[in-house]
């Protein structure tokens, strides 16, 4: 039976609370900072979760903290911005049909993990990766737990610094900046990021999606990813 999430079943989700770790929202860390070179700013290393204790996985080994360099770009603006409907589909545990709003000029991008798929503007620099198919297991403000405690143990040389973490009735909403590792950045271009997990009717998380650039895109970051949840269905079939 396919799965339709949109705004409206949204809004009956009611309060969540954080808790348990896990993979309702998809991608290990490790992923989400490799397929996403992300524009983010950065600033200072900061303690983004609790300290691991025993048995949990050790941050990786490294020197001392890159040096960041700053893309100065004109900023996107919001205004200039118009949306369309796109589909596409995703598979993971399910074969997730999605269709959603997005900047008309940005152009699609296959991604190697078929559980996304991104939405990439002209200069390369700015997209929306949205993620479906996984099983629908947890409240988005688990999700959030959980990317905080993958983030709080990534190398020191990447440099994440969280900048808010918000929670509502249907959705939550984490925005923070790093610097790609160098391979995928060797000049270290502070990047800006913001997740956020949105939930069905039942309150658990349905789809994930984040929108990255440059910091002083944040505004129209922002505005992208209103505009995609607003207006984004997930409808599932077997595999």
């Amino acid at each position: 039976m396919a799965r339709t999430v949109t705004r409206r079943a949204m809004l009956g989700a009611g309060l969540l609370t954080l808790a348990g770790v896990g993979g309702a929202g998809g991608y290990g860390v490790g992923l989400f900072l490799t397929e996403e070179p992300s524009l983010a700013g950065t600033a200072s290393p900061l303690a983004v979760g609790p300290v691991p204790s025993p048995g949990s996985p050790t941050p990786t080994p490294t020197g001392p903290p890159r040096k960041v360099t700053y893309d100065d770009s004109p900023a996107l603006r919001a205004d200039d911005l118009r949306y369309v409907t796109r589909n596409f589909t995703v598979t993971d545990m399910f074969r997730s049909r999605i269709s959603v709003r997005v900047p008309s000029d940005w152009v699609y991008t296959k991604q190697t993990s078929p559980k996304a798929g991104r939405f990439t503007d002209r200069t390369k620099k700015r997209w929306i990766r949205i993620e479906a198919g996984f099983t629908i297991t947890r409240p988005p403000a688990d999700s959030l737990a959980a990317r905080l405690k993958q983030l709080a143990i990534i190398s020191k040389d990447q440099m994440v610094k969280v900048l808010s973490q918000d929670v509502e009735a249907n959705h939550a909403t984490l925005t923070y900046t790093y610097v790609p590792d160098e391979e995928l950045s060797p000049e270290g271009i502070l990047r800006y990021v913001v997740v956020r997990w949105i939930a069905d009717d039942s309150g658990n998380c349905a789809v994930e999606m984040s929108s990255t650039g440059l910091p002083q895109d944040k505004d129209a970051l922002l505005d992208v990813l209103d505009h995609a949840t607003d207006s984004v269905e997930r409808r599932d079939s077997s595999l």
